[in-house]
């Protein structure tokens, strides 16, 4: 036998302390929890292409084979969430605008504007305040504010006449007001954070230029704001899209023609015989559709603005 094919003596004991074992349990660790957090979703997604029969007969995370794979589930899903589908979409983008809009404004003046500080201050408690308010607390109050002191469905009356649009509606344009509301005060205080992270200097240039508060914000702030409006926009949109408890106490039921897709959801693959696990897998990744774009969307401006915040 050559030198060159001759195995040395102790040559495995020789490689084992230039293992870097830190490396080594690390990525061992890493695998561990990327494996524990894929695991549901794997489950979710194989449940959804399996026959009922398939689900009984198979573990969770086996995928659908043969006969067991199916179809009809997505379908079933996609036809039952579809209204719902297009009511939160209606709901979700403008409020999540229109929250992101007045949210970096209500910021821009309590940080970039000068109007008194004491005010300022007191303005500012006032949004704090908002962001603590449960919503278990203001559920009650809510419902009997749009039902008995705006009641849009008899203020806006000749509107819900049309072809397209039902009566329920009403409700679901409470919502949306409700949720850009409520959401205002969280949104300005991430706003808040990254203002105060600006040049002061870019500002008084502005103003030195002769430019007024509005034409500031508008060529100066908001261009700059960019990469905390991605951070802003995915927390709400994610927030008020699989938002539940609002959705229930002002529209009620699933069976409305103004429910959103979270309230169609929670009754989906449920019946007298049972609960149709993989009905419910589709529908529940259905319904994620359109966070995951958003965030496919957002991604680069998502990571700037966290950068930016730190």
């Amino acid at each position: 036998m050559s030198k060159a094919t001759r195995p040395a003596d102790g040559s495995f004991a020789d490689v084992l302390p230039e293992l870097d074992y830190w490396k080594i349990g690390l990525s061992l660790v890493i695998t561990f929890f990327f494996a524990f957090f894929l695991a549901p979703i794997w489950t979710g997604i194989v449940t959804s292409f399996k026959t009922s029969g398939a689900v009984t007969a198979t573990t969770p995370l086996t995928p659908p084979l043969g006969d067991g794979f199916t179809v009809e589930k997505w379908a079933r899903a996609i036809d039952h969430l579809s209204t719902g589908f297009i009511n939160s979409l209606i709901m979700t983008i403008p409020s999540t605008i229109a929250t992101v809009f007045l949210g970096s404004t209500a910021a821009y003046g309590l940080t970039l504007v000068d109007w008194g500080k004491r005010a300022q201050f007191a303005v500012l408690i006032l949004f704090l305040v908002g962001i603590f308010i449960p919503y278990q607390a203001v559920l009650v109050p809510l419902s009997d504010f749009w039902i008995n002191i705006v009641p849009l469905a008899e203020v806006l009356a000749p509107v819900w006449e049309l072809s397209f649009m039902e009566y329920a509606h009403a409700r679901l344009l409470s919502l949306t007001i409700t949720h850009i509301v409520y959401g205002i005060p969280l949104c300005m205080l991430l706003f808040r954070g990254y203002y105060l992270t600006l040049s002061d200097e870019l500002v008084e240039a502005a103003k030195i230029d002769g430019a007024s508060i509005t034409t500031i914000y508008r060529r100066v702030v908001l261009p700059l704001s960019k990469p905390m409006v991605g951070v802003v926009f995915i927390y709400q949109f994610t927030a008020i899209w699989n938002e539940f408890l609002f959705s229930l106490t002002l529209i009620g039921s699933s069976s409305s023609p103004a429910a959103t897709v979270t309230l169609v959801l929670s009754g989906l693959g449920t019946d007298l015989s049972g609960i149709d696990f993989g009905l419910r897998m589709a529908g529940a990744l259905f319904a994620a559709l359109p966070t995951l774009i958003i965030y496919a969307f957002f991604a680069e401006e998502f990571a700037q603005g966290l950068a930016a915040e730190n």
